[in-house]
């Protein structure tokens, strides 16, 4: 089976992650939060962005997925008559998914969201990245690997597909075999069908995420709280290299040396005349493109249980 690399479903929750920071630059008009405090918020959005796609699933297709379960027992059975008529529920179901303008090809219908979180610095990575490598010098490669598996800062979203271009199809033909009374064959390409959701996984990298956040709010309040600015756009930077050593790259032409000379490069603006609107938005643009091209090694697909 074709692996796919994103779902428009996923790729929708990384595009919008700068619109998370705006409404803490709101509540920093009144409060200064610490950077700790928005990388806690920016986090928390993040997550519960990426929960919310489990509200947004379409129950005609979970309905569909009843039906098709249901006719699969009826054969298994021998009630063909009853298979017949709960084939045809399901694809009554999807017929309103399938006539709408640009349906999707990857129906979503269930996800899943993890959050793994490394708390510490950049630096932090490299102390862990070291004690890794001598414990494996020393042989002691099972310590080595519980110590490994904390190298990550990251949401881990998972949805589970339902395949539009091929399920209907599947049922038709089911419904096909059971009008020419031919029900071993019908439940052969039920269970095909019922057994061929697309698991789509995507990895958001948390540094990335928090980066965004501080520079947007770095950016709204950069005139009248000029040291705290400075020190979100500090923390920005850490924070993209955080997400550097612990590995996370992107296709994106933008790299890591070119986001910290543009964080720098607002940081002397910030320092001097404070004229930076037009690097914030540049430095806020290449962001958002890195970490929308960012490459994760879990894109997979599976076939569901």
């Amino acid at each position: 089976m074709k692996k796919i690399i994103m779902s428009t479903l996923v790729s929708a929750l990384l595009i919008n992650s700068s619109a998370f920071a705006k409404e803490d630059v709101n509540a920093s008009t009144t409060k200064t939060l610490s950077v700790k405090e928005v990388n806690s918020k920016a986090v928390n959005k993040a997550k519960d962005g990426a929960a919310f796609t489990q509200k947004k699933l379409v129950q005609e297709a979970l309905d569909s997925l009843k039906f098709a379960h249901d006719a699969f027992v009826d054969i298994n059975v021998g009630d063909n008559k009853k298979a017949k008529e709960d084939i045809e529920k399901a694809l009554g179901k999807l017929e309103v998914i399938l006539s709408a303008k640009n349906a999707p090809k990857l129906l979503a219908v269930k996800n899943s969201v993890v959050v793994k979180n490394f708390l510490g610095t950049s630096k932090d990575v490299e102390h862990v990245v070291k004690d890794v490598q001598d414990l494996l010098n020393d042989g002691k490669v099972q310590e080595a690997r519980e110590l490994l598996s904390t190298l990550q800062s990251e949401i881990d979203v998972s949805v589970v597909n339902l395949p539009l271009a091929s399920y209907p199809d599947a049922l038709k033909l089911t419904s096909k075999y059971l009008l020419e009374n031919k029900p071993k064959e019908a439940k052969e390409v039920l269970s095909l069908a019922l057994n061929s959701f697309t698991v789509v996984s995507e990895v958001i990298p948390i540094p990335l995420i928090n980066s965004m956040d501080l520079v947007a709010l770095a950016s709204d309040i950069a005139k009248e709280k000029k040291d705290v600015a400075l020190k979100y756009l500090s923390s920005a930077s850490d924070e993209l290299d955080k997400a550097e050593k612990l590995g996370y790259i992107s296709k994106s032409s933008t790299t890591y040396k070119e986001l910290h000379s543009l964080v720098e490069g607002v940081k002397k603006e910030v320092e001097g005349p404070n004229k930076a609107e037009e690097l914030f938005k540049n430095l806020t643009s290449k962001l958002k493109e890195f970490k929308e091209k960012i490459l994760s090694s879990r894109d997979k697909e599976e076939k569901s249980k």
